[in-house]
């Protein structure tokens, strides 16, 4: 049963990840922008926090760091598809290209280095109580944070003028430019803030899930997180379910090679982006309903005043 708590935790742990940059992108997508660059973003700020907490020794920077990397790629990607009209899917994807690339050479220097000793963080009382304390309570606090984003995600999209007015936005940008909303500029707003989640995952990764900095680390986690918000029908609660499913599957990996289990490594390393496949596929099969949850205006351009 312990091996059990251990291996929730860890999905947890995993699912953080997911979770903080798939909200991040469902942000940009309720507001009718897709973003292809989000492993880019993700990989420029995990260098980007890694190098700082190398060098200042703090965590909180290195994650305001991570952030400000994020948001900085992302606002770059808003103008250029938002006010020059450049293809959004062609863009994210020399966005990705780029922050692959960059965060390789900006990190050289770093491959070696080491972060100063991670705290252990744990909820005091109920940390030791017997399987739940392990598998629940003894986490970093963006694990806990992501939840609480998710439920106020819920709460701004649903239950506020703001988010009704993104929501707007992302339907039909003509009727809201019309009512006098300024859509470019809530579009790009709503690109940073979820570029800077991005950036917050990318740190995350670097910084405390796996405390060290190698090129091309975040390993496709990024394009998971893309296909999480179609999997979760661009429902905020959805995508935290889908977080911690896609994170348990990378765990799974690892629990089964630790349990002797005589399958060969490559096939477990599979098993994420064979479930994304999966997911995707059988979603597919129901174009009606995907298009009934899609925001109506999603990749499409907006020229005011035509």
């Amino acid at each position: 049963m312990e091996t059990y708590a251990l291996l929730w935790a860890a999905t947890m742990n995993a699912g953080t990840v997911l979770a903080l940059a798939s909200l991040g992108l469902l942000i940009n997508e309720k507001a009718g922008i897709v973003n292809l660059g989000a492993e880019g973003m993700m990989l420029c700020a995990a260098i980007a926090g890694f190098a700082t907490v190398a060098t200042t020794g703090s965590d909180a920077l290195g994650l305001l760091a991570g952030m400000g990397a994020g948001a900085l790629m992302a606002a770059l990607f808003g103008v250029l598809v938002i006010w020059m009209n450049t293809n959004q899917y062609a863009t994210g994807l020399a966005l990705s290209l780029f922050g692959g690339g960059f965060s390789a050479f900006v990190g050289v220097s770093f491959v070696q280095a080491k972060l100063p000793e991670r705290m252990q963080f744990h909820i005091p009382v109920l940390a030791d109580i017997p399987l739940i304390g392990p598998a629940l309570f003894k986490h970093h606090p963006l694990v806990y944070g992501a939840i609480a984003l998710t439920l106020a995600l819920i709460y701004f999209l649903d239950r506020t003028r703001a988010g009704l007015v993104l929501r707007a936005v992302g339907e039909s940008p003509e009727s809201a430019h019309a009512l006098g909303y300024p859509v470019r500029r809530i579009r790009l707003l709503a690109v940073v803030v979820g570029g800077a989640l991005c950036g917050l995952a990318g740190a995350y990764i670097s910084i405390i899930y796996t405390p060290l900095w190698v090129e091309g680390m975040i390993a496709g986690k990024g394009w998971i997180a893309l296909a999480l918000t179609t999997f979760a029908t661009w429902r905020p609660a959805r995508v935290l379910l889908g977080a911690y499913l896609f994170g348990g599957v990378t765990m799974l990996q690892f629990h089964l090679q630790a349990s002797g289990v005589d399958v060969p490594s490559q096939f477990l390393s599979m098993l994420p982006y064979l479930a994304t496949i999966v997911v995707l596929a059988l979603i597919s099969r129901n174009p009606r309903w995907l298009r009934v949850n899609m925001p109506a205006s999603i990749g499409k351009p907006f020229f005011p005043g035509s």
